[in-house]
């Protein structure tokens, strides 16, 4: 059985494990945080493509008892009135529906069950160097303990410590908005009717939607320049918040109203994404998730890509003669579809209407609906090349 190490333990890493389980293989985590929480202000929406990965992975049970379902989507211009309520992905499945959860709860869901699985979790396993030789890879760690394995799979993130020891040269890049998230009591709002409403402000985009236990989750995209490290993450000051409403009282939406009763427990990041065409492999060594792929949130699609990436991944690993073939038909199938998604997020956040098909990224044909229904299906087999 081959042995692969996985580099961080978040939501890409812990079902890359799953999937790697799952297809025979001695997959083992390794995370640099001493415990599983991470970006504990975030929140995020799995589509029906990462729920219908999670379904490949026989997890779904463990991401459905989190956060509530999402049906559909209703669209506000500035003056509040209601342009379109159109239904979200596959909303007649249950399993396959849009779910609205912390961030944070579903690295911890996923990491459980992959030790409930017998998997092996490490925490405090911070990377600092990476040995890959023609019989093995090594890993090595910040308390001077070591790891070698068939394989190593980075899914450390955006700031990839396994990125950096075969491509250093590349860096996430702004992407044209500050993002903020936070909670706040649904006081004025319809009661939860498992839609996300999206407004099309003049200065700013703004979501929400409210929990079945009456709170609202709400996220606002503000362009602008990107914000100091050091004023991004946890706790926004009251300062922040006071920047943000302004823009957004520009508008006769709920969205100012929203904020105003937030309290500074509130998540500000940048919006950032990894260029199109970076190198995701060296060797043994292979990069998934945010760490090969990271895009603007504005397509929602991070959380999702990765768990796709998890299951084709293992089945390529499964079906086909060795490593390295695998691991080369795996970007060939990976590569279109990901590197698509970070264009069209890229133009959203920018607030370019479409990108051009020669424009940045997009290089090569996305897989269809077909196609991508039996990749992530864990019973077929792969494509056959064309």
């Amino acid at each position: 059985m081959a042995r692969v190490l996985v580099i961080g333990g978040g939501i890409a890493g812990a079902a890359t494990a799953l999937a790697l389980h799952r297809a025979g293989l001695d997959a083992r985590v390794y995370e640099a945080h001493p415990d599983s929480a991470e970006d504990l202000g975030a929140f995020l929406t799995l589509a029906s493509n990462g729920m219908r990965a999670l379904a490949a992975l026989d997890a779904s049970a463990a991401v459905t008892a989190l956060g509530f379902p999402l049906t559909s989507m209703r669209v506000l211009d500035g003056t509040g009135a209601q342009l379109a309520r159109v239904p979200l992905g596959e909303a007649a499945d249950p399993l396959l529906r849009y779910r609205c959860l912390r961030r944070s709860e579903l690295g911890s869901a996923l990491q459980a069950e992959a030790v409930r699985r017998g998997i092996a979790v490490r925490h405090g396993a911070r990377l600092v160097s990476v040995k890959d030789g023609p019989d093995g890879v090594t890993a090595r760690f910040a308390d001077g303990t070591s790891a070698s394995g068939d394989l190593l799979i980075g899914a450390d993130g955006l700031n990839s410590a396994v990125r950096a020891t075969f491509a250093p040269a590349v860096r996430p890049y702004y992407a044209g908005q500050q993002v903020f998230y936070g909670y706040t009591p649904a006081v004025g709002l319809p009661e939860g009717d498992a839609c996300i409403t999206m407004v099309r402000g003049s200065a700013a985009a703004f979501g929400f939607a409210v929990s079945p236990d009456r709170e609202t989750y709400w996220f606002a995209r503000v362009n602008g320049d990107p914000l100091p490290a050091e004023k991004t993450g946890d706790g926004m000051p009251a300062g922040w918040r006071e920047t943000l409403l302004p823009p957004l009282r520009k508008d006769d939406t709920p969205a100012a109203d929203i904020v105003a009763a937030t309290g500074d427990d509130v998540l500000v990041t940048n919006a950032t994404e990894i260029p199109p065409g970076s190198p995701w492999r060296s060797g043994r060594v292979l990069l998934v998730g945010d760490a090969a792929h990271a895009a603007s949130p504005a397509t929602g699609q991070g959380a999702s890509m990765a768990l796709e990436d998890a299951v084709v991944l293992a089945k390529c690993l499964r079906d086909l003669p060795d490593p390295d073939t695998a691991l080369s038909r795996y970007e060939e199938l990976r590569r279109p579809r990901v590197e698509h998604n970070i264009t069209v997020s890229g133009y959203i956040s920018r607030g370019v209407s479409s990108p051009s098909p020669a424009g940045r990224g997009a290089a090569s044909p996305r897989p269809g609906e077909e196609e991508l229904v039996s990749l992530l299906d864990w019973t077929a087999g792969l494509p056959v090349r064309p």
